[in-house]
């Protein structure tokens, strides 16, 4: 990530009480090692970089660090195929480098929880545009038939897919935030899922869900 940029969201982020600039890094190469010394929660990870971009950078991450922080993408584009890697590869969401500072904080915060899918709007049309046209790979297809989903748990993904929190899923369902958050737990379970945007993915990949 360029100096300037890197400045520029520093900047944004110490502002704000509850957040913390532990580190940064000019290159991918240089992320595990920062991440394994610093144990930050959340990455903001460029995913054009020139030694080691940021698909890599995440796969690497995820990979090799025990308790991995959550992985923000930083783009220029928002409808990339560099972004869709970059989330099937494992990372949490994006953020555009053009984003208000309001949009920055909120992205943080929000892939720091886990609790929502960032841009949904957004995730579902990169599937569309760089997946499989709804059609489902095999390999989806599969994970998602042996993950034998309950009824419930499957409609829980849906939900997941159009982008609502589990208190919004709660409130659709007319049940407890704590059993949305048991029903997301297993569905990530059962999918292998490391978190939700994995989970939708996967939804998206496997025909689960249209993406269109």
């Amino acid at each position: 990530m360029k100096p300037l940029v890197r400045a520029g969201l520093r900047a944004v982020l110490e502002a704000q009480p509850d957040i913390e600039v532990v580190g940064e890094a000019a290159d991918g190469a240089a992320v595990v090692p920062l991440v394994r010394r610093l144990r930050p929660d959340v990455v903001a990870m460029d995913v054009r970089m020139p030694l080691l971009d940021g698909i890599e950078a995440t796969r690497l991450l995820l990979r090799t660090v025990d308790e991995p922080p959550r992985i923000l993408v930083v783009t220029t584009f928002e409808h990339d195929e560099y972004v869709y890697e970059a989330l099937r590869a494992g990372a949490d969401g994006f953020l555009l480098k053009r984003a208000r500072p309001a949009e920055i904080v909120h992205a943080v915060r929000l892939i720091a929880e886990g609790e929502s899918l960032l841009f949904p709007a957004s995730v579902r049309q990169l599937a569309a545009e760089y997946g499989d046209g709804g059609n489902g790979n095999r390999a989806a297809r599969a994970l998602v038939e042996r993950a034998r989903l309950t009824e419930r748990e499957a409609e829980v993904l849906r939900l997941m897919a159009r982008g609502l929190s589990n208190a919004e899923i709660a409130a659709r369902l007319v049940v407890g935030t704590e059993t949305v958050t048991s029903h997301v737990s297993a569905v990530r379970a059962k999918l292998g899922a490391r978190d939700r945007t994995q989970a939708v993915i996967t939804a998206y990949e496997s025909g689960f869900v249209a993406p269109g």
